[in-house]
């Protein structure tokens, strides 16, 4: 595909509560515009179109959409089990690629979307706007200066509480053909993949799931697991949408030399020997707490923000050619380790990852 100096073309396929965040983020990126809306129910697409400042076009099969020229990007916000197939045929009429978390609910569906992208030479991203955080990118150069020293634990705790109604209202929200999970592949997916962002490879995972404090849904609303990281540092996850009134979510890395523990994008600790100068200045700039509760309780109670960096950093990597952060083999990686933990789950057994 020729990219040319003009904004990009983006359609956004499924219309639901996600679609609007990636709206808001796109409307601050001017390197790309929002042209078309794609949904299997006119009406929800029409809906969406009449909240937007502009005009765009809506249609009902994309297909249709992918005969426009002037579609440069499509971003699937579908029910997790339905990114493969829009995704393969919007790879395939030469369109880059955008999915929103998870990449797909197993393994094989991630690769084949992978492969496709490949194939048909297109660019892919899964959304993962945890990484682009403030707080969590200053983790990660830590990480990388090897501040830490030796790692020896890494934690993560998405302690949320969703309602029954949630469950009751949202037609394929817990069910395990098109949600592939609970807890985990919903809800703390996103602290999955920045637990081994930060960590490294997981090669061994021990879990148990339940479903505790709902009904009528065939996923777990409560899960914890033990993983042994490639470095040998070991881990642990704290995952639920059983826990009232719904909590922060929370990332803790340690070393022999290191602890930094992170609430939503507040830094709780950060403690280093030997201390840096820069170490203060890093405790100031993040001593004010911004309270966020971070979908704790409320799934619409985020932000578009993390969203606005990584569709820039998507845009940034069509127009260079280059590699964006969160491309198909890093999506792909949460979703190993979670089929790995409802494996460990259902069979009682310790999972090695190949």
């Amino acid at each position: 595909m020729t990219i040319s100096s003009n904004p990009l073309g983006v359609a956004i396929v499924g219309c639901g509560m996600i679609a609007r965040f990636h709206a808001r983020a796109l409307a601050e990126i001017p390197e790309a515009r929002l042209v078309a809306l794609v949904s299997r129910t006119e009406s929800s697409a029409q809906k969406f179109a009449s909240e937007l400042p502009h005009p765009v076009q809506c249609f009902v099969h994309l297909q249709q959409a992918l005969d426009s020229r002037d579609i440069d990007i499509v971003i699937i916000t579908t029910p997790s089990g339905a990114h493969l197939e829009p995704a393969i045929l919007s790879a395939k009429a030469g369109k880059h690629v955008v999915i929103e978390k998870p990449l797909e609910i197993t393994t094989d569906r991630c690769d084949q979307i992978i492969q496709t992208c490949a194939e048909y030479k297109v660019q892919l991203c899964t959304i993962f706007p945890s990484r682009f955080g403030d707080a969590n990118s200053e983790l990660k150069r830590a990480i990388d200066s090897h501040r830490f020293g030796r790692l020896t634990l890494g934690e993560t705790t998405c302690k949320w509480w969703r309602s029954q109604q949630y469950y009751d209202e949202g037609g394929w929200k817990g069910t395990q053909a098109l949600d592939g999970g609970g807890a985990l592949m919903n809800q703390a997916i996103h602290q999955v993949d920045l637990l081994q962002w930060m960590m490294g490879k997981v090669t061994h995972v021990s879990g148990f799931t339940a479903m505790l404090a709902h009904e009528r849904i065939e996923v777990e609303d409560t899960a914890v697991a033990c993983l042994r990281f490639a470095n040998g540092a070991l881990g642990v996850i704290q995952a639920t949408t059983s826990v009232y009134p719904g909590l922060p979510k929370t990332i803790g890395i340690h070393g022999d030399c290191g602890t930094v523990v992170i609430e939503q994008d507040d830094i709780l600790r950060w403690e280093f020997k030997p201390e840096q100068e820069l170490d203060h200045s890093i405790r100031q700039r993040f001593a004010q707490k911004s309270g966020a509760s971070g979908g704790a309780s409320n799934p619409a109670a985020i932000s578009h923000e993390g969203h606005r960096r990584q569709l820039a950093d998507f845009l940034q990597a069509i127009r260079t050619g280059g590699k964006p952060l969160v491309d198909g083999q890093e999506g792909r990686k949460a979703v190993a380790i979670i089929q790995a933990i409802y494996q460990s789950a259902a069979t009682g057994r310790v999972l090695e990852l190949s």
